[in-house]
């Protein structure tokens, strides 16, 4: 049996799929009213709900589980508090409720950002969580770290990008110079990736990078973008240092502001995370988001 915690989501409802067609028995831990539940009615799943967030909720989720894949996570929030709330705390009381269930095997999937110079409230979260993970002892684990992942009508991250080139179709602010490097992952590589971690032993006490098959730096990330909706606006490079004073300023005064740290640090660092032991323990082979994200946006805004 595994338990996929955050089932619901847009990269769960997929893993959740490729399990069951590997003939794993699954179960989705859901949260209590989730309207995005529905998403899991033909999965061939068991639904159980449960939160995090508040551990004697996770009991029943873990009744005769062997492999806990644990994707629930705050991935963008205007309370900053959340982050560690849900990423950090409610990844320990998941340790904690899997060890006392005798789980064998715990994998947690964290982030790219974790490896970020300048941290973020996220980025902060994610780094206490693989503390956590690394250093309990009742669970054999394996830790993932995804980049910027991007399937068929988007992508958090990328949709919010989208969403910003879009409002300036003929001049574009863009936040530094350009230069960060990513390795944009599709949703579908990330998942196959996933699949073939559990009852895997070598994959035991490993980090392993589901990055995708092509760095490319931000600004060709968001050319690449804007050629799917027939534009190419003349770009204005705004200096980060500014950029970061004005986003703290903002944050004094607005509740929603409309330019954020954690978005001015997750554009100007790089997140180019090398996938070579997937490949060799995984038989990860990820595709190129130059082949992999026209696929994706089509000409026009992504439904």
């Amino acid at each position: 049996m595994i338990l996929v915690t955050g089932a619901a989501g847009t990269i769960g409802g997929r893993l959740t799929r490729a399990l069951r067609a590997r003939g794993h028995r699954v179960r989705a831990l859901v949260l209590p009213g989730d309207p995005l539940r529905g998403r899991l009615a033909d999965a061939g799943c068991e639904l159980v709900e449960g939160d995090i967030t508040v551990p004697p909720s996770l009991g029943r989720a873990l009744e005769g589980v062997d492999t806990v894949l644990h994707l629930a996570a705050v991935l963008l929030t205007d309370d900053p508090s959340d982050y560690e709330r849900v990423n950090a705390e409610g990844t320990r009381n998941l340790l904690e409720a899997s060890a006392k269930a005798k789980a064998r095997h715990f994998v947690h999937v964290s982030s790219a950002s974790v490896v970020y110079p300048k941290t973020t409230p996220y980025s902060r979260s994610k780094r206490r969580a693989e503390e956590w993970v690394r250093g309990q002892t009742d669970l054999a684990w394996t830790i993932v770290r995804p980049t910027l992942v991007y399937g068929e009508g988007g992508g958090a991250e990328l949709l919010l990008l989208w969403d910003y080139l879009l409002r300036f179709p003929w001049l574009l602010p863009f936040v530094g110079d350009g230069r960060a490097k990513k390795r944009p992952v599709h949703v579908n590589d990330l998942v196959r990736g996933m699949v073939a971690i559990p009852g895997n032993e070598k994959t035991h006490g490993k980090i392993y990078n589901l990055s995708g098959g092509e760095t490319i730096t931000i600004e060709e990330l968001a050319m690449l973008l804007l050629r799917q909706s027939g534009r190419s606006p003349r770009v204005l490079h705004l200096p980060a240092p500014a950029c970061e004073l004005g986003a703290w300023v903002l944050s004094k005064l607005m509740r929603h502001p409309p330019l954020t740290l954690g978005a001015v640090r997750g554009v100007t660092q790089d997140a180019d995370l090398d996938p070579w032991a997937s490949a060799r323990d995984l038989g990860y082979s990820p595709m190129g988001v130059t082949e992999g994200l026209p696929r994706c946006f089509p000409r026009g805004r992504p439904a």
